[in-house]
């Protein structure tokens, strides 16, 4: 069983450069699995911000969608995999589906793609560490609009059950890393 690592945090709080600073320091061949989609000129720089960090030798794998299949994939041939990112990939499943939303539907779709990554990372070899980068969306102000208050508590769910599966849960703030689990 592969070892499972999960890191949280706000906005811009750090947890994808500290993943990616225990991806180096891991020592071995590095996958690094990206969620995002370059729908417009924001997400176009952040990418590229991301990539930026990457070293040359790891690779990527891009997987907005079935990221299951991609892990197991990445795990044949690297002990590290870096999985950036948990929210991101949600936002494309919520993207695919149309109004109205059916919220015991999205839930229920939701806790099933989790329990796919998760039973991804198990069915590794016990020395590679799959690490999922997620964000803390659950601590501002409660959204205005009913996707978005969807959106937080989908997140919510979904980090929660990873953190459960995970051997160790870090929560970063102010680029400050705390392990909690």
């Amino acid at each position: 069983m592969g070892k499972m690592i999960l890191v949280t945090g706000g906005a811009r709080s750090g947890k994808s450069a500290f993943a990616e600073k225990l991806a180096r320091e891991s020592g071995g061949k590095v996958a690094y699995i990206a969620t995002a989609e370059a729908w417009d000129a924001e997400m176009e720089h952040r990418i590229a911000l991301h990539r930026s960090r990457r070293p040359s030798d790891w690779q990527t794998y891009e997987a907005p969608r079935e990221a299951a299949k991609v892990i197991r994939e990445a795990g044949q041939e690297h002990g590290t995999i870096l999985f950036d990112c948990v929210t991101i990939y949600l936002s494309n499943l919520l993207c695919r589906k149309a109004e109205p939303y059916d919220e015991a539907q999205l839930a229920a779709l939701v806790q099933g793609e989790m329990a796919s990554l998760i039973e991804a990372v198990q069915g590794l070899p016990e020395e590679t560490a799959v690490l999922f980068v997620t964000n803390e969306v659950g601590a501002g102000i409660v959204p205005e609009n009913r996707l978005a208050r969807l959106y937080r508590d989908l997140a919510g769910f979904a980090n929660q059950q990873l953190a459960a599966a995970a051997d160790a849960v870090y929560a970063v703030l102010c680029g400050i890393p705390l392990r909690i689990k």
